[in-house]
């Protein structure tokens, strides 16, 4: 077996964060599973195909790539009333209230491929702070793997992507925050490590991520440990 090397801590300067919700902020694997799940037995799709097709992405897209024989938008609305109607055990991560806490409240908010009706529920359920403005599946055009969703978060931020740390768990995201040109950290919480590829850094959950406000228009600085890599 190859040795695995010693990782040391990170410092990445920015000036703004933008965190994925399901999986980096929230847990809802579980509402989202059981949601797909019933959407794909009513429509006659293979359940564990479905899921594999909807992490990560907006599901519009997932339903037209599913079933482009019917109405995506129509489509959009069922599976959204489904997970709606789902809160059973929604959970806020580890590490997830520091980290929000210790960031200035200007230089973070959440790019999420759920409607915003919906993540603006599921935020509020796990007793997360909802930003006033965020960047959901109804804001752009083209959905994660696309960069357009980043882009997007950058903006509204007023800060340049290549100024901005994106948090993400799933492949889609970590390709969308890539092709922006933001800095990457994927967690490993739901996901196998071999799809995070795009990632620049790979960490278990926000545990161990600290911040230090910088002076003036300096930014941020985040620190942490990634996780060790083979040689």
């Amino acid at each position: 077996m190859a040795p695995k090397s010693v990782p040391s801590p990170v410092e990445i300067r920015c000036k703004g964060v933008l965190f994925d919700m399901d999986g980096i902020l929230i847990s809802s694997i579980g509402s989202v599973e059981r949601s797909w799940t019933k959407w794909a037995e009513m429509r006659g799709v293979d359940p564990e195909f479905a899921l594999r097709v909807a992490h990560g992405r907006r599901a519009i897209e997932t339903a037209a790539m599913l079933r482009p024989d019917l109405d995506s938008r129509d489509e959009l609305k069922l599976i959204e009333d489904i997970e709606l109607a789902d809160g059973e055990g929604l959970a806020v991560l580890p590490g997830v209230l520091d980290l929000l806490a210790a960031l200035p409240a200007d230089r973070w908010t959440v790019v999420t491929s759920a409607t915003e009706r919906l993540a603006r529920q599921r935020m509020a359920q796990a007793g997360l702070p909802v930003p006033a403005r965020l960047i959901t599946a109804d804001d752009v055009e083209q959905g994660k793997p696309d960069p357009a969703p980043y882009v997007a978060g950058a903006a509204l931020l007023g800060i340049p992507p290549e100024e901005c740390i994106v948090f993400e768990d799933a492949e889609s995201g970590t390709l969308a925050g890539r092709a922006a040109g933001c800095t990457v950290i994927a967690t490993t919480f739901s996901h196998e490590v071999e799809s995070l590829a795009a990632a620049h850094y790979l960490i278990e959950d926000v545990t161990g991520v600290r911040v230090r406000t910088l002076a003036g228009e300096q930014g941020m600085e985040l620190v942490f440990t990634p996780l060790a890599s083979d040689q």
